[in-house]
């Protein structure tokens, strides 16, 4: 299935994008995801149209979250007149849309959504985009641009409830590592994503642990 009209929506959509959120993130995602899935489903090559469904889930995930996103609406019903001109049937419309709307970490803080499989790998990728050495870039950028101080140990972490505290607290970049970040290697729905994530947030906690040293030194 030829996704260009779809890859060309993100590129619109994310073109002022500078916060991590941007058409190269749900690239990686879209990349990673279907990689993962594959991996995990050796003989489901030849279900191609699994891969699209993952693929384009992956790519248009960020172009309705709400910290990038004016109207999230507007754009989503753009994204239910495209997705049929790809060649998409009205069931895997209504899953790619679903895993778009359900997937991310605020919308489960409260209520866990049982994703469908693809929902499942495309939702592994994007938290794995949040880890290792590009969830640690994605952090400092989003945390500059949204005005957050690197590091303030006056302020604490907390522990989250809810999907308004999450977006309304105040926080630090490297706060943001213990409330969220590390988190998310045990929150994984896949064997795949299960592997990854471990891998990266070791390498994260390392990163930490020596930001720590260097900033009490």
């Amino acid at each position: 299935m030829d996704l260009t009209k779809v890859t060309d929506f993100v590129k619109e959509q994310l073109k002022n994008e500078k916060t991590g959120h941007d058409f190269y993130h749900g690239q990686r995602v879209a990349h990673l995801a279907s990689k993962m899935y594959l991996q995990d489903n050796p003989d489901a090559h030849e279900d191609s149209r699994v891969v699209a469904i993952i693929q384009t889930a992956g790519y248009l995930h960020d172009t309705i979250d709400e910290k990038i996103c004016a109207d999230p609406d507007q754009v989503l019903a753009h994204i239910k007149e495209l997705l049929p001109k790809v060649g998409f049937t009205s069931l895997e419309v209504k899953d790619i849309l679903f895993t778009m709307q359900h997937m991310s970490f605020s919308a489960n803080i409260e209520h866990h959504y049982q994703l469908p499989v693809s929902g499942e790998y495309v939702q592994d990728a994007d938290r794995i985009e949040s880890l290792g050495a590009i969830g640690i870039a994605r952090a400092f950028t989003y945390g500059g641009a949204h005005g957050n101080v690197i590091y303030d140990p006056r302020i604490k972490p907390q522990k989250l409830v809810s999907h308004d505290q999450y977006r309304e607290h105040t926080e630090t970049t490297i706060n943001h590592f213990y409330e969220k970040l590390f988190q998310l290697a045990d929150l994984m729905n896949t064997a795949g994503g299960k592997k990854e994530a471990q891998k990266r947030t070791e390498f994260m906690r390392d990163y930490v642990k020596e930001f720590m040293t260097e900033w009490n030194v």
